[in-house]
């Protein structure tokens, strides 16, 4: 008898003890141990229980005292570019121009080079003792004639040798000069050139990027495409790592947007089926402006150290009302990358013609939200909680160029200060969630955390609970994830985790006058790795609805 395979006998579901370690949960904060039921958070609780609830037809893993914590979710990515800078020529450390020419040079003879276009990311003059960049003809020579593409570090410009720039049609568009550096536009025309790479490779790009993200404790990550970074047809690619056709590439999931901008409601909705895949909405990566680093953030006065230079406003007032009042209607999100004041002042007054034409309710209800917004005063800030606007911030940006003696510093002059206002953000009551913008900041969701408690200005410094609930649960509720219990471990909650090795568990405050009470055992606060210590935490495993993603073979039955 044929049984047909609605009546075939099902596997039975996995069910898996992990017992004598910390479990951070709300549920107990002296957890030791979770039962994971299939894709399922089924019980949390103490060793004594743990030992009364096992039995043979479990899998029990001992934790041999790891912390097991909720899976972070990375609020802010970019999928194929993560990867491509990943596999392509690091420039992080050079400190001039001709230690960028060497590194290509070497590059273009090493056995690393795949041929074809040379790949790079992440050089920044501003820490060169001479900030001069090499000419399109000098990376034309160190390239043996290869076409050259370099990112800067904050993916808004790039440098490009004499055949990328021939190749990539750049003559005469807005921002391609005579340098080798190129923005706006000419950017734009650069990067999809140089982008313009087969399925495969671009799926191959993508899956290092997702295998990067579970090896740090990822379960999520949301991808910011857009058509001037990547296309539909890399939005498509990386939205299909969530299909049931790919269950042999267990992965975090994609959390996809797409920035595209929208004049009525109607045509967000030819959009939105035009795409091929579903969306979270049009949202990410629509840009309002550029980067501080590549002087593109709109300003309301002149960058401190280029007079007459105020940035660039991509988006009118308008367009942005406009697009904001159709995915208002269509009950979508709506979004912008916008860095600079001036940038978030047209933002919000788009919000309030929206609002004006579409009623303050559906705008608020549609849980709109912005990327980045490093500089905002208490006035924006106060109308940004108005709307329920969800901030996307990215922690490491003040580590990294935070400070008195630093980019932002030399940039904006005292301006800089108050860049970066987590502490205000969450005082006004704005929903946040933490991301790394990778691959600007790499994926390294502890430095997140840690750069929120040890942000330059003490008065914006937020806890740690509250930096990893910004970077956990904030981040699937900023995606209006459909379970609404995601992102904690609790019973009937996804089995969505990471397993830490730790060096030691505290709690850990931006406040001093706080630490003695919520320091106590009978404050029941739930405890942290310390980030004290100059290390991170070690990954041993990433697992999402019950199926493991990562794992380096230290946790065993």
């Amino acid at each position: 008898m044929t049984v047909s395979p609605s009546e075939a006998p099902k596997a039975p579901r996995k069910v898996t003890m992990y017992r004598n370690g910390s479990v951070y949960t709300a549920a107990d904060p002296f957890a030791t141990a979770m039962l994971v039921d299939g894709d399922t958070v089924a019980w949390v609780g103490a060793e004594q229980a743990a030992t009364s609830i096992a039995d043979s037809s479990m899998e029990v893993i001992d934790l041999q005292g790891a912390l097991l914590a909720p899976g972070f979710v990375d609020s802010h990515v970019h999928l194929t570019e993560t990867g491509i800078a990943l596999d392509s020529l690091q420039l992080g450390d050079v400190r001039s121009a001709a230690e960028l020419l060497d590194a290509v040079a070497r590059f273009c003879v090493s056995a690393a080079s795949p041929g074809g276009t040379v790949l790079g990311h992440g050089w920044d003059e501003t820490l060169w003792a001479d900030p001069t960049l090499p000419s399109r003809d000098e990376l034309e020579r160190a390239a043996g004639g290869r076409r050259v593409y370099l990112s800067r570090v904050d993916v808004h410009s790039a440098l490009v040798s004499a055949s990328m720039a021939a190749g990539s049609g750049l003559v005469g568009l807005d921002g391609s000069g005579t340098g080798s550096q190129v923005k706006r536009a000419a950017h734009i025309a650069a990067r999809l050139a140089a982008r313009d790479l087969p399925a495969e490779a671009l799926r191959g790009y993508q899956q290092a990027a997702l295998a990067e993200a579970a090896a740090n404790g990822y379960v999520a990550l949301t991808e910011m495409a857009a058509p001037h970074i990547g296309g539909i047809e890399d939005l498509q690619l990386a939205a299909g790592w969530n299909s049931a056709d790919r269950a042999g590439h267990a992965v975090p999931e994609i959390l996809p947007y797409w920035g595209q901008l929208a004049g009525s409601a109607d045509h967000a909705r030819s959009i939105l089926d035009g795409l091929g895949v579903p969306v979270l909405g049009l949202a990410g990566d629509l840009n309002m402006d550029g980067s501080i680093g590549s002087r593109t953030a709109a300003l309301r006065n002149d960058y401190s150290d280029a007079a007459g230079e105020r940035g660039n406003q991509y988006l009118s007032v308008d367009e942005a009302a406009a697009h904001l009042a159709a995915c208002s209607v269509l009950g979508i999100q709506a979004g912008f990358h916008v860095i600079g004041d001036a940038g978030l002042d047209a933002t919000l007054e788009a919000l309030d013609r929206a609002a004006a034409e579409v009623g303050e309710q559906r705008v608020r209800a549609a849980g709109h939200r912005l990327e980045h917004v490093e500089i905002a005063d208490p006035g924006a800030i106060e109308r940004l909680a108005k709307y329920s606007v969800t901030v996307s911030v990215q922690p490491v940006f003040d580590a990294r160029w935070g400070g008195e003696d630093s980019l932002y510093a030399r940039r904006l002059g005292s301006r800089h200060a108050g860049m970066n206002p987590f502490g205000s953000f969450y005082s006004a009551g704005v929903p946040v969630s933490f991301g790394s913008d990778s691959p600007v900041t790499p994926l390294r969701p502890w430095s997140s955390v840690r750069a929120c408690l040890e942000h330059h200005n003490a008065a914006e410094r937020i806890s740690a609970r509250a930096a990893f609930l910004g970077h956990t649960r904030a981040g699937w509720r900023a995606a209006r994830y459909r379970n609404p219990m995601a992102g904690q471990l609790v019973p009937g909650a996804p089995a969505s985790f990471a397993v830490w090795e730790v060096e030691e568990l505290m709690v850990q405050v931006a406040d001093g006058r706080v630490q003695s009470w919520s320091t106590d055992p009978r404050a029941r606060t739930p405890l942290l790795p310390a980030l004290d210590t100059g290390n991170d935490p070690v990954c041993l495993q990433t697992v999402r609805d019950g199926v493991e993603l990562f794992s380096n073979g230290s946790l065993g039955s």
